[in-house]
C-alpha cells in the first residue's frame, strides 16, 4: 500500500483529534500524539503490506488509536493502530492471556509498532443497544469470563490505586475533605488485602467496549459478546463495576430514583460476575473520586457534579 492511499483513510478529525496528547501523557516514553499522527498513515501502509493484509472498510476511530476492517487470504480482520500509553500498555499481554475466551482473539501483534491484527466483531452492536440492565448482566456475565489469576508484568491495582489517591488528596477543592479521607480509608483496607493485586481485570469495560461477533463467527453461543479496548491491570474484580456507572448516565435520572438506579447496577453487574457487592461498592467508591480529580484537570465542572451525586450514591 502507498502511504498517500493510507492517508486517505485516515479520518481528518482523528489527526487532530490525537494532537492534543503530550508525550507525558503517554508515560511510556513515546512519541506525542502529534509526532504518532503525523507517521500513522506510513505505519497502516507498512502495516498493511507486512501482514499481507487488503482495507475492507470505513476506518473507527477511539481516544487513541485506528481500527482498519482489512481481509487476509479472504479472513476477515481487524488492523488496530494504538498510540502508546501507558493504559495501553499490557492490551496485547492481556489479549493473548485470555486467548479469545471473553475477549477479542488476538491474531497478531507488533509490540513494538503498537499494532495488533484482531479478530472482526460488529462494530454496530455494542451493549448500547439493550436495556441497561440486559447491557449490565452481559457485561457480568462477559467479566466473569475474563477474570482469572493476573500473569507478570501487570501493572498493579494497589499501586495505581495509591498514586491516585495521593494526587487527589494533593489537590484542593476536586471533593469535600470527608470525602477525601473516605476514600485515602478505603484504599487502604482494600490495598491490604492479598487478593487486591490477583486477577487480570480490565477496568475499562463500559457498554462500547462489548461488541458482538459477526453473525458467522465460529464462537461457541455463550460467548458472542465479547470485550475490546482492556486497560489491563493485576487487580480486583470489584474495580471494574465502576464504568457501567459512570456511562449511560442519562438513564439514571435524579433524586431518590438514581440512587436506586446505580445501586441496581452494580448489583446486576455483580450478580451475574459473581463479585461480592460490597467490594464493588467500595472499588466504585474510590474509581469515581479518581474520575472526579480528572475531569476537574480537563475543566469539566457538569462531569466533577455527576461524580460527587454517584459518591454519594454508592456511599453508605
Amino acid at each position: 500500500m502507498r502511504t498517500e492511499d493510507a492517508a486517505a483513510l485516515v479520518p481528518p478529525d482523528f489527526a487532530t483529534f490525537v494532537q492534543r496528547h503530550t508525550a507525558q501523557d503517554g508515560a511510556v516514553g513515546g512519541p506525542s500524539g502529534a509526532e504518532w499522527g503525523a507517521g500513522l498513515p506510513r505505519l497502516l501502509a507498512e502495516m498493511c503490506d507486512d501482514w499481507s493484509l487488503e482495507p475492507a472498510g470505513p476506518v473507527g476511530t477511539g481516544w487513541t488509536s485506528l481500527v482498519l476492517p482489512v481481509t487476509r487470504d479472504g479472513a476477515r480482520l481487524a488492523l488496530k493502530l494504538v498510540w502508546p500509553h501507558v493504559e495501553g500498555r499490557d492490551e496485547a499481554l492481556a489479549l493473548r492471556h485470555w486467548d479469545g475466551r471473553g475477549a477479542v482473539r488476538l491474531v497478531q501483534a507488533d509490540p513494538s509498532r503498537w499494532a495488533m491484527l484482531l479478530e472482526a466483531l460488529d462494530p454496530a452492536r455494542d451493549l448500547r443497544t439493550l436495556d441497561a440492565d440486559s447491557a449490565c448482566e452481559v457485561a457480568g456475565q462477559v467479566l466473569a469470563r475474563l477474570h482469572r489469576p493476573a500473569p507478570p508484568g501487570l501493572r498493579l491495582l494497589s499501586e495505581f490505586a495509591h498514586l491516585q489517591t495521593e494526587k487527589l488528596a494533593a489537590t484542593e477543592g476536586v471533593l469535600p475533605r470527608r470525602m477525601v479521607e473516605r476514600v485515602q480509608g478505603r484504599v487502604r483496607d482494600l490495598t491490604a488485602d492479598p487478593a487486591c493485586d490477583a486477577t487480570l481485570v480490565h477496568t475499562d469495560l463500559h457498554y462500547e467496549n462489548v461488541l458482538h461477533a459477526l453473525p458467522d463467527s465460529p464462537r461457541p453461543l455463550d460467548d458472542q459478546w465479547v470485550a475490546i479496548d482492556p486497560h489491563a491491570m493485576a487487580g480486583h474484580p470489584g474495580f471494574e463495576v465502576q464504568p457501567l456507572l459512570r456511562n449511560r448516565a442519562d438513564e439514571l435520572g435524579t433524586g431518590s430514583a438514581f440512587r436506586w438506579l446505580v445501586r441496581r447496577r452494580v448489583e446486576v453487574v455483580c450478580e451475574a460476575a459473581g463479585i461480592d457487592e460490597d467490594e464493588a461498592l467500595a472499588w466504585s467508591y474510590v474509581a469515581t473520586a479518581m474520575q472526579a480529580r480528572w475531569a476537574a484537570e480537563d475543566g469539566d465542572r457538569e462531569g466533577v457534579s455527576f461524580c460527587v451525586a454517584l459518591l454519594k450514591a454508592l456511599d453508605g
